[in-house]
């Protein structure tokens, strides 16, 4: 298990932004997005317009948490 995050580029709503996440989290990403048929920046641009007052990195990883916790139910 990888436990430094690694950073990624990517552009939403237009303006380019770098997310860190630990490798667990960029694969269960990677799951998420294709369990929802979406792309990962997609998904990450959802995520980013329905954040409130936390970090895009954190609010990634608690729709991951909820997206395994649903399947779990």
């Amino acid at each position: 298990m990888a436990y430094k995050p690694k950073k990624r580029s990517l552009t939403i709503a237009g303006h380019r932004t770098s997310i860190s996440l630990e490798d667990d989290f960029w694969d269960a990403l990677k799951d998420v997005a294709r369990a929802r048929g979406q792309t990962v920046s997609a998904i990450i641009a959802e995520v980013d317009t329905g954040r409130q007052q936390c970090g895009l990195s954190s609010a990634i990883r608690s729709v991951i948490l909820g997206h395994y916790r649903n399947r779990s139910l």
